[in-house]
């Protein structure tokens, strides 16, 4: 069905989405105000923007002086794809099963320094973190920028370079989860997925198709992806000698990886899947199949936590399996303006 006759259709589902934040706006409906400094991050846009590497950008930032020192910062999110329901602290004993691949991402890199939770009910959700764990102090949301019943007191909301809300519609003609005016909310606007070395012309340009739907003092800031050395799945250290690669991938938006990998090794063949797909191990033996003597299999570092729980050990050590990990990485000029922003949110919420 053509954009055109989908137009009617997101005029309707956009009237539902004014009505709900017109009631939250109005505070007919209640949104929980929690004690700790909470962040948001999401975006208007179904599908990739790098909420995942923001919310590690974060922790980052906030444990880079926290060793040997009692936990205090959380992060929570729906736990997208998840197979179990309600509240829950990640625990060695989780699988993407039980908390969704990004928590579990989250959870096998950060797992001694943050509290890893997930809970469909944010505000229900935060309540018992809080019984269960007093000396939080930072809690970071996940895909919530829709999810107003937590009042965040820092709201980020992330756009794809390649493909920023200000140029697409509303569900189903477009991607956009409700209207672009919804960008007022955000206290931040970061545009994600960057190429290297965008100039101050176009990062002005952006800005001045954005500021439209901002409120006049937000903030535009500018991010990039940055991939690190390939990581073996089995001992988990990087190596450097990889050339011909096959790509595997279920990302919201994969366009960006595939570019990288294109560009800094050699793609043989290139399985797509979707976004949070449940690999099983049929998938996988299928997968294993592709692989000729002397190719080796690359995948995200999103896709490693579900491929890797269904390997043996034997296959573990012997297959010729790597991921990529990323960083998010702002802009030289936006670096400290952000460090600055999040900075001055922590300091007046201690």
């Amino acid at each position: 069905m053509s954009q055109r006759l989908l137009i009617p259709f997101s005029r309707l589902y956009a009237a539902i989405t004014d009505v709900r934040n017109w009631l939250y706006d109005r505070k007919l409906y209640e949104s929980y105000v929690a004690d700790p400094c909470v962040i948001a991050v999401g975006n208007l846009t179904v599908g990739g923007t790098g909420k995942t590497p923001m919310i590690e950008y974060l922790i980052k930032r906030h444990i880079n002086d926290r060793a040997n020192k009692p936990v205090e910062t959380a992060t929570l999110s729906r736990g997208y794809g998840r197979k179990t329901n309600g509240f829950r602290i990640a625990t060695d004993h989780d699988t993407a099963e039980t908390i969704g691949d990004e928590p579990l991402q989250l959870y096998r890199k950060f797992k001694h320094q943050v509290r890893v939770c997930v809970g469909e009910r944010r505000a229900d959700a935060i309540r018992k973190l809080l019984d269960l764990e007093p000396g939080i102090k930072q809690i970071l949301l996940d895909d919530a920028f829709q999810h107003r019943a937590v009042q965040p007191h820092l709201n980020l909301l992330l756009t794809d370079y390649t493909r920023p809300f200000y140029a697409d519609y509303p569900f189903p003609a477009g991607r956009l989860r409700e209207r672009r005016h919804g960008a007022r909310r955000a206290d931040a606007i970061i545009v994600t997925k960057c190429p290297d070395g965008l100039n101050t012309t176009e990062q002005a340009a952006i800005r001045a198709k954005i500021q439209p739907y901002a409120r006049p003092d937000t903030p535009i800031l500018f991010a990039r992806l940055h991939y690190g050395q390939p990581i073996a799945f089995a001992d988990q250290k990087p190596v450097d000698w990889l050339s011909e690669v096959i790509l595997v991938s279920g990302l919201g938006n994969a366009k960006p990886l595939e570019e990288y990998v294109q560009r800094t090794f050699s793609i043989k063949k290139n399985h797509r899947f979707a976004d949070h797909y449940a690999y099983t191990r049929a998938d996988f033996d299928q997968l294993i199949r592709s692989i000729a003597p002397g190719d080796v299999l690359l995948t995200t570092e999103k896709d490693w936590v579900k491929l890797d729980a269904l390997l043996t050990a034997d296959e573990r050590l012997r297959l010729p399996l790597y991921y990529l990990p990323v960083e998010m990485m702002f802009l030289p000029d936006d670096k400290a303006k952000f460090a600055a922003l999040v900075d001055n949110v922590l300091l007046k919420n201690r």
